[in-house]
Formats: structure tokens, sequence, C-alpha cells
């Protein structure tokens, strides 16, 4: 496995843009949703939730391969150097797409081994999307989106291996692979950024402690 993104590839004009940042807030609003005392970010980018989380008081670890990102610990998702339940809270948002599929099922058995609250993911769900919103004065505001199937063919593009609705890569399929590890609690793609497709999961078994 190789680093596949500059650290130069982080800045803020080149990666935050509004729906990102939409991003953003619905990766902290489900940490903080979960109380964890200790949180593992696969993946730390720009440092956002590094930076939010810890100022909350939160003890904040992150692993990455990349070494120019510095993260806390260089290691892939596939091999994590850390004891069974070592995390309240692990969390990849937008990093599993970066490795080929057959190596999807070990990250999330990884994932499953380190954390015991909370695993947190998001990955890229390709297609385009109808969305429509109004407000009315006086009464609660209405979002309604749908995503439309459009199952083209992926192609590395030197970063993602596999995306969520291209062909081969149907939700449900991912969502196979996670029940193999977990219980999926909570999903959605939020109406902001209809890109970004969350996974709110715990063991099979009941719930991470």
């Amino acid at each position: 496995m190789e680093k596949q993104v500059d650290a130069s590839a982080y800045t803020f004009e080149r990666y935050t843009p509004p729906d990102r940042w939409a991003s953003f807030y619905y990766q902290l609003r489900e940490i903080f949703a979960a109380h964890p005392a200790s949180l593992l970010e696969v993946g730390p980018g720009m440092g956002i939730i590094r930076d939010v989380t810890r100022h909350a008081g939160v003890a904040y670890t992150s692993v990455d391969i990349a070494e120019d990102l510095h993260p806390d610990v260089v290691a892939p998702v596939t091999n994590l150097p850390f004891p069974d339940k070592a995390f309240d809270v692990v969390c990849a948002f937008e990093v599993l797409e970066h490795m080929p599929f057959s190596e999807f099922e070990p990250a999330l058995a990884e994932l499953a081994r380190i954390a015991r609250r909370a695993v947190l993911i998001s990955l890229p769900h390709f297609g385009p999307s109808l969305r429509l919103e109004f407000k009315i004065p006086f009464l609660p505001r209405v979002r309604v989106a749908y995503k439309i199937p459009y199952p083209r063919r992926h192609t590395f593009n030197g970063q993602h291996y596999w995306e969520i609705g291209k062909r081969g890569y149907p939700v449900s399929k991912i969502r196979d692979s996670m029940r193999k590890q977990f219980l999926i609690t909570k999903e959605f793609i939020p109406f902001e950024n209809q890109y970004h497709h969350f996974f709110i999961l715990e063991h099979r078994e009941g719930k991470l402690i």
C-alpha cells in the first residue's frame, strides 16, 4: 500500500469547498454523539477532526501511511499497531476507497478489533442526485434528495480504487461486507454533500462498551 495523496492536496483552496465543510460537520456530529474519551482517526487529512476533538478534551490519535501528513502513528489500516478495544471510537472518513476492494473487509476487521464504542465510516457514493429544498415562513424547512442510479464502470484515478454506485459496487455489496463484522445502526447521505455516504457501526453481538 502506497501513499496516494500528497500533503499539498490538503490546502484550504483545493480541499475545502462548502460541501466538504458540510461533511466535516456530520463527521464531528457523529463523533460527539458517541461521547468518546478516546478517538482514533484513520487518515487525518488537514487535521480538522484533530483540532476540534482535542479542543473538546478528547484523547485524539491519528494513523496514516503518509508520513508527510505527520500522523501520530504511521501504519496501514489493515495492520494497526494497537491492542484490542484501544479506542472508544474509531473513524475512517473517505479513506477505505483508497485501497483495493479486496482489502476492504480486512480493514473493517481491524477497525472492529480496536474499537470499543463505535466505528464511523464514510465512503464516496458516485452518481447524480436530485435535491429539493424550500422554506415557508413559520414552518419547518423541507429537504428531499434522491440519488439517481448510474452504474458507470470505475477507472482507477490514482486515488480511488472503487466507489459506491459504480458498476460492481452497489451499496448492498458494501452493506454485506460491513455486516460480517458489524450491525449498521445508522446510515445517511448528507443533503449538502450527496457524494459522501456515512455508516455508523457497532459489533454484531451488540453495543460496543
